[in-house]
């Protein structure tokens, strides 16, 4: 049994994503693999240190298992695939997510640097369970296991696929995906991979003794590449308290547009939409659609399996509303029942579009919020191209961006901003109890002086009254002084 690698290794390709634990994390599950290189000067064998530059923070371990090429593979059948195998190895696809801003998908400057593939032991293919398992541990302690029945995509497959257009040689890698898990290590951590009938491989991070050079890109640390280091979704850019999100659920849009207005920001109501389920109250994160007006050209040049439609509603977190920017176009449906099912499915929020909607009835049978401008039956092909996703968009002629926080009641659908959504919840809440103090007492025969808004001579009746309701999970503490005479 080798222990490190046999002859010449002219590639490593690594897949994206492969285990369905890892996809379940990503939030998307691809219908076929995709693949990226590392270079053969980022192997090391097992015992090498990995080493993390000055000034980076994000180094993260990926236990996958290597497939080593034994036989020159070229456009084979998946069913012979398997018989160009020579050896299975525990491997760690190394990655410094501080330059992955930079890499614009390639994972060259993340992925690629020396040392940062290590490999090893070998176990030879004919000799190898049937099943394999992956066990990741960093000080000993587990960070992932699983075994190849997790796999979206065989070893066979892989090779099969690769082999259309490139010639696999012998010593060639294929690194076949990480399990759920995987996470970033700090300087004196020991990372060991091991796979059954291999053995173990072990590294040891340490700090390197010289930064980066300061030409090219710098290291940078964000949200999203911090999340994708650690193997989960970008993170929204607010997280409602559970008492904001209480109080975003019972207040009306009307009470929010008030706030807002408060704020100085008047245009948040989206217009003339309408609710599939007026009964169903809306609360979520925006997510982004972007239509434009077709044209055929440039709808012909997309030759993706998923269109940004589908990527969009595939891409789907539990709680995101997808928000639609349509230019008010109604000619034809931006939406239907089986995608809204989808996204009903990934555990969306709901859905916002300022345009038409098909199945309008199928919709409305879901119990998902949705609003639309019309119905029609028309698929968006007639009209609309859906260029992109995940960026600010005019939906109803309000301005929405990625992560805002969407209400829809029975009236309509309102924008918060994401910044300042905790407190607007807090004051909307408090308008709305001031407001059904203050129409008790004119039922009773009050004059609204003092009473709607509250005036000062009237807070100790307030205060009373308050007190005597019964408790209530969705108190919050206004932030400021709370109006709540619309006039």
């Amino acid at each position: 049994m080798p222990s490190e690698m046999p002859g010449t290794t002219s590639k490593i390709i690594a897949v994206h994503l492969n285990y369905r634990s890892r996809a379940q994390q990503r939030g998307r599950t691809p219908h076929e693999p995709s693949y990226f290189f590392k270079p053969p000067s980022s192997l090391a064998r097992d015992g090498d240190p990995i080493v993390r530059p000055p000034g980076t923070e994000l180094l993260a371990f990926e236990g996958e298992i290597a497939v080593v090429i034994g036989t020159r593979a070229r456009r084979v059948a998946p069913e012979d695939a398997a018989r160009h195998i020579g050896w299975f190895a525990p491997a760690n696809d190394v990655g410094l997510h501080d330059l992955r801003w930079a890499d614009r998908g390639s994972n060259v400057l993340s992925k690629g640097q020396d040392g940062f593939t290590p490999i090893g032991p070998l176990v030879e293919a004919t000799q190898a369970p049937a099943v394999l398992t992956l066990t990741t541990r960093v000080n000993g302690e587990v960070r992932q296991h699983a075994t190849t029945e997790e796999l979206l995509f065989s070893f066979a497959e892989l090779i099969a696929d690769l082999s259309r257009v490139m010639t696999l040689e012998p010593g060639d890698v294929i690194l076949t995906g990480t399990p759920a898990g995987a996470g970033v290590a700090e300087p004196g951590d020991e990372i060991e991979i091991e796979l059954s009938g291999a053995g173990v491989l072990r590294n040891r991070v340490i700090e390197g003794d010289a930064p980066l050079a300061p030409y090219g890109a710098q290291p940078k640390t964000t949200p999203e590449s911090r999340a994708f280091a650690f193997g989960v979704a970008a993170p929204r850019p607010v997280q409602l308290s559970d008492a904001a999100c209480a109080a975003l659920s019972t207040v009306s849009t009307a009470t929010l547009t008030v706030q807002l207005a408060r704020r100085g920001i008047r245009d948040t109501f989206i217009r003339e939409v309408r609710p599939t389920r007026p009964d169903l109250r809306l609360l979520g994160y925006a997510t982004t659609l972007r239509y434009v007006a077709l044209r055929e050209d440039v709808r012909d040049a997309d030759t993706a399996e998923l269109n940004q439609q589908k990527q969009a509603v595939e891409s789907i977190s539990p709680g995101d509303v997808l928000v639609i920017e349509a230019r008010g176009e109604t000619g034809a449906g931006t939406i239907g029942d089986i995608l809204a099912a989808r996204v009903l499915a990934r555990g969306g929020a709901g859905i916002v579009t300022d345009g038409g909607m098909r199945d309008s009835s199928a919709v409305g049978a879901l119990e998902l919020p949705t609003y639309f401008r019309a119905p029609h039956a028309a698929v968006l092909g007639l009209l609309h191209y859906p260029l992109e996703r995940d960026v600010p968009v005019t939906c109803g002629g309000v301005l929405v961006i990625p992560g805002d926080v969407v209400v829809g009641d029975a009236e309509g659908v309102v924008i918060v901003p994401a910044a300042m959504a905790e407190e607007i919840a807090a004051d909307a809440f408090e308008q709305e109890r001031r407001e059904a103090w203050a129409l008790e007492r004119v039922k009773a025969g009050d004059s609204i002086r003092g009473v709607y808004p509250l005036g000062p001579e009237r807070r100790a009746d307030y205060a009373a009254w308050l007190a005597a309701q019964p408790p209530d999970a969705t108190v919050v503490e206004p932030s400021a002084e709370v109006e709540g005479d619309t006039r």
